[in-house]
């Protein structure tokens, strides 16, 4: 049997069998996995990040597409509703406050104004080829804001507020498609040439090795027009391979679309210090007991920073507490929820062991006590993560070591109007850091400002 049919028949057995569930015991809360911490607190961390000389670089998933920022259009113009209609108002009332619309040619732009261009030929010249092409870009090259007389793209403004948060020893990767690369370079440029500074950014694809089968509801493989097996990306948890070769110190995380105008990226900046602090301060202090293993100063160190299962640790021996403080570590930054979708904080319980874990809706079970403790989180994961890749002397983990492949997500979709199934990897902060010490602060709720539609960008952050 070849490595392809190999690589089908475990995720056949995967698809087709029992889905992995995670058994929540209950959310984290402040003083409960949850550090919320005072604002004198907050300003002396802040201090001990930029005191301290370490290679830091940001690290941001950008190939998600721009067309579903676009998508309540389509659908207006295939099935018109009360919702969708009221959606495309929004769109046509404020058009002109988009950063885009700069960037129309004239004739479009007075037609817009004058009310005088048919929808069905605006949302093909926005979204196709021969016009704007938006519906082809990664989320990241399209215009998000206006910071006159500029027009900046997420790829520059994450550059942008990256070197308020720290200008020296900085670097900057994104996942993406490669063949957009070229493009992002060309926007980077013009924003060093803004700036007058050079900027060490590079760039990484998602390896197709990682892709997923996608299978029929029989259980067959899907056959794509080619006669080839129809393959998948397999989520962000493929992107464990990218963040494993960043060679840096400090590594902060964050998702593309969530950036906000350059002019109200204060709140972000002082978080993201107060993070590489806290960072900073829990590795020394935890290096400290790393060297003097006890129960007692890991309990001590563990009432500090909320990490482990209090009754967890009780019975541990030297090697026991050197290897559960030995481990990658990230600092999580989590706002208060407000009915986002996606996961958030919890303790959870996996063959008898507790720990700390951000949990996706789709990892539970929808009923009963399980749905029930879901709902109860407080907080939510907006994905502002400071991680540390290397052990407490400085040598760099395999970080392959530290991920439960038993965490695995399977994902319907449609094909050619056929239903499809496939698996996702363990999510980059779900399974694939399922073994990482993991410290969760509550942040201000500004600094989440995401944009999932064009309409997003309305909102008082994006102005």
């Amino acid at each position: 049997m070849g490595l392809l049919e190999l690589k089908i028949e475990e995720q056949r057995g995967k698809v087709l069998g029992a889905h992995p569930e995670v058994v929540l015991i209950s959310p984290c809360k402040v003083g409960e996995g949850v550090l919320q911490l005072s604002q004198q607190l907050q300003q002396y961390l802040a201090k001990v990040f930029e005191k301290e000389v370490l290679k830091s670089c940001f690290f941001i998933p950008a190939s998600g597409s721009g067309s579903r920022m676009f998508q309540f259009l389509f659908d207006f113009l295939e099935g018109p509703n009360e919702e969708n209609r009221g959606h495309v108002e929004k769109f046509l009332n404020h058009i002109s406050e988009f950063a885009f619309f700069q960037q129309l040619p004239v004739d479009v732009r007075k037609k817009l104004e004058t009310h005088d261009l048919d929808l069905d030929e605006f949302v093909s010249f926005l979204l196709r080829s021969e016009g704007m092409g938006y519906g082809d870009l990664p989320k990241g090259l399209i215009p998000f804001h206006k910071n006159d007389p500029f027009i900046l793209t997420p790829f520059q403004e994450h550059v942008l507020q990256g070197v308020r948060v720290k200008e020296e020893n900085i670097a900057f990767h994104y996942t993406v498609q490669s063949k957009f690369e070229k493009a992002i370079k060309k926007g980077i440029s013009q924003a060093q040439g803004l700036t007058g500074q050079t900027y060490d950014v590079s760039f990484s694809d998602q390896d197709v090795a990682t892709n997923s089968i996608a299978f029929v509801e029989s259980g067959d493989v899907c056959i794509c027009e080619n006669e080839k097996v129809l393959e998948r990306p397999a989520g962000h948890g493929a992107l464990l391979n990218n963040l494993n070769k960043i060679d840096g110190d400090l590594i902060f995380i964050k998702n593309i679309d969530n950036i906000q105008h350059l002019s109200k990226s204060k709140n972000t900046v002082e978080v993201w210090k107060l993070l590489g602090g806290l960072l900073i301060d829990f590795r020394k202090e935890a290096k400290k007991v790393f060297n003097d293993p006890s129960v007692e100063t890991l309990k001590v160190l563990n009432d500090r920073y909320q990490l482990f299962d209090p009754k967890s640790i009780k019975e541990l021996n030297i090697e026991e507490i050197r290897e559960l403080l030995n481990r990658p570590i990230r600092v999580c930054g989590m706002v208060r929820n407000e009915g986002q979708p996606g996961g958030g904080p919890f303790w959870v319980s996996d063959n008898g062991k507790i720990s700390k874990q951000i949990v996706e809706k789709a990892q539970i079970t929808m009923r009963g006590e399980q749905y029930r403790l879901m709902v109860q989180s407080t907080y939510f994961n907006p994905v502002m993560i400071v991680a540390f890749t290397k052990d407490l002397y400085g040598n760099k983990f395999d970080l392959n070591n530290f991920k439960d492949d038993s965490k695995f997500f399977v994902v319907k979709k449609k094909y050619k109007g056929q239903d499809i199934r496939f698996i996702e990897l363990p999510g980059l902060w779900n399974g694939s850091m399922a073994h990482w010490n993991s410290l969760f602060i509550e942040i201000p709720s500004a600094t989440f400002s995401p944009v999932k539609t064009i309409l997003d960008l309305l909102e008082d952050e994006h102005l």
